[in-house]
């Protein structure tokens, strides 16, 4: 039988923090709600860096994620939901639906033991309709992760894109069509008290399908400065530019986008073009002559990441669909400058701290590369720029900000309630 909270209500004390005056005030108690491992890659990590930076913020975090991965800060209390000692269920046996949806009922029983003990929930898209629907009922903010845009909209720019370059997904990819989950997903998007956007583009596909400003919340991600930092390299020394892509090599990334923007540019007579990630099956085939050129290196799957960061002048991500790519601030943080569609989700400023593009848009960013491989004046500057702000992009900023949007949203439900 799943762990049960029977008890709860008497473990979980309301703790308190002093205010200025010595009162003691309401420490703000958050329910983290994550059907994954938390702590493992991807999404996994993005969660666990969200429970340790609102740890460090200061709110009193009780987890439920599906299974504990890795160790979170001291002070997180952690139930896990399909973990029970050293027995846990298989998400690859069981089906990462099926798992999802028993994790959300897990928690929605949990929850009506908990009514009174918690200020606000925070769940995650897929694991989520059954725990917001007893929240509504009890009367409990929310606030539901959006970590890709609208996925009716990632569905439909990814299934064109790749229909366009002549792809086929595969099977069971996050990003192939799935009726089932979309139908889940959109009606846990109406029942949560606000979506969490972690950048405009994300918010902008939400306002493009009927939603309004007071359904989002704006929040952000961030990146490890323990293991994300520059060199203190110029580029001045350099020969040619050195151009980085990282991540999954498939049609959503704009890979191909990148390739042919930069075989137009003059960076590709002398400069070097690497790519850290694996190709989904079939993509690198249509890509053949552009991946062939000697400017072009293909890496692979690493696990340096950083030093590849270090060693690079900039990274480049020409994505047609992003929540907010953790890439790009770890590769802020390490000193390259961002090369960026709109959708990337970045947080930098086009000319100011980096160089963004409209989606598709290859002689823009074709452009953009001429014009940092010739200037490294500019390349410098721009450099300089995104190193002065990398501090707001952290994780502890991070946890900061969401702390904070947690308090709007509390306040704006308990308003909503009284009129």
């Amino acid at each position: 039988m799943p762990q049960s909270v029977h008890g709860d209500r008497n473990r979980i004390r309301h703790n308190s923090v002093a205010t200025n005056n010595n009162t003691p005030s309401p420490k703000l108690r958050v329910l983290y709600s994550f059907p994954h491992k938390l702590g493992a890659d991807r999404i996994c990590y993005t969660a666990w860096q969200q429970v340790n930076g609102l740890a460090a913020a200061g709110a009193d975090v009780l987890a439920f994620p599906g299974v504990l991965h890795k160790q979170v800060a001291p002070g997180v209390r952690v139930r896990p939901t399909l973990a029970w000692g050293k027995v846990r269920i298989s998400y690859k046996l069981f089906g990462s639906l099926r798992a999802c949806a028993l994790h959300d009922y897990i928690v929605s029983r949990r929850l009506e033991r908990l009514a009174g003990q918690i200020d606000i929930i925070h769940t995650w898209p897929g694991g989520a309709l059954r725990t917001l629907r007893a929240a509504k009922r009890l009367r409990i903010p929310t606030a539901l992760e959006r970590c890709n845009a609208h996925t009716r909209f990632a569905y439909e720019v990814v299934e064109k894109e790749c229909q366009r370059l002549g792809v086929t997904m595969p099977r069971g990819h996050e990003h192939a069509h799935k009726a089932d989950l979309l139908r889940r997903e959109e009606e846990e998007f109406q029942l949560a008290s606000r979506l969490l956007c972690p950048s405009d583009f994300v918010m902008r596909t939400f306002l493009d399908r009927g939603f309004t400003q007071a359904q989002l919340a704006r929040h952000q991600y961030g990146y490890d400065e323990t293991v994300y930092y520059p060199d203190n390299k110029s580029g001045n020394g350099r020969d040619g530019l050195t151009m980085l892509f990282v991540g999954g090599c498939a049609p959503r990334k704009g890979l191909h986008y990148a390739l042919e923007a930069w075989l137009r540019s003059r960076a590709c007579e002398s400069g070097k073009f690497l790519i850290a990630g694996n190709f989904i099956p079939g993509y690198a085939e249509k890509l053949t002559s552009m991946l062939a050129h000697p400017s072009v290196c293909r890496l692979g799957h690493r696990n340096d990441v950083p030093e590849l960061m270090r060693k690079s002048d900039t990274l480049v991500l020409p994505s047609i669909e992003e929540g907010s790519a953790l890439v790009t601030m770890e590769a802020r943080g390490s000193g390259c400058v961002l090369l960026v569609s709109e959708a990337a989700g970045a947080i930098c400023k086009h000319m100011e701290d980096a160089l963004v593009h409209r989606v598709g848009d290859v002689a823009s960013l074709s452009a953009h590369i001429t014009l940092l491989h010739e200037d490294r004046a500019l390349l410098g500057k721009l450099r300089v720029n995104s190193a002065n702000t990398v501090a707001g992009i952290t994780w502890t900023a991070a946890g900061r900000k969401l702390f904070g949007v947690y308090l709007d949203i509390i306040s704006s439900s308990r308003t909503e309630a009284h009129s």
